[in-house]
């Protein structure tokens, strides 16, 4: 599969094919979006929100939600906001999302069956890597994106003057739900 991609990589390059696609860094509409990276949002999204490449700076991670104040999805926002122009957040879960349930003793019990060494997930424990937190999933997605919500408003980082609102996507239909606290 990978040697298909990089032969059509390959083509598109030499193809000129990315033209249509040259924009600068910042984003023209000044949102940047963080939602899952389930895989039947990668065009449904942007195209039941009417964004093209360029508008908005878009996050991705397993379940589209922001689990702790520091870690890599916050740091993308931030960058977002001082370095790139970013004035409006939208979190937007989705119907049937896969992190919705997920269970993390399942998950670690998948680990070991590919080889991963009960010293290995011993040694990550002692560094004070609460793994069966750390890869549990939510049980209500409207829930999990307002908590999202109200951790990027409360950031300390997040200035007072960024629009912070969260939505539920559905999935097949593309229609976007907003939430309210």
């Amino acid at each position: 599969m990978l040697a298909e991609i990089l032969k059509f990589n390959d083509d598109f390059v030499a193809k000129k094919a990315y033209k249509p696609f040259i924009t600068s860094k910042f984003p023209d509409k000044k949102i940047a979006i963080v939602t899952c990276m389930d895989t039947r949002l990668v065009e449904l999204l942007p195209a039941a929100l009417g964004i093209k490449n360029g508008d908005v700076k878009m996050i991705k991670n397993a379940g589209g939600v922001i689990n702790d104040p520091w870690d890599s999805t916050l740091r993308s926002l931030l960058v977002a906001i001082y370095e790139l122009g970013v004035n409006q957040i939208m979190i937007i879960g989705h119907t049937e999302c896969g992190v919705k349930g997920m269970n993390a003793h399942e998950m670690i019990h998948l680990m070991k069956e590919r080889g991963i060494s009960p010293e290995t997930l011993s040694i990550i424990q002692r560094c004070g890597i609460d793994l069966h937190k750390w890869l549990a999933g939510f049980d209500e997605t409207e829930s999990a994106v307002l908590e999202s919500v109200k951790l990027v408003r409360n950031h300390p980082l997040i200035p007072a003057d960024i629009s912070v609102a969260g939505f539920i996507m559905d999935s097949t239909t593309g229609k976007l739900h907003p939430l309210s606290e």
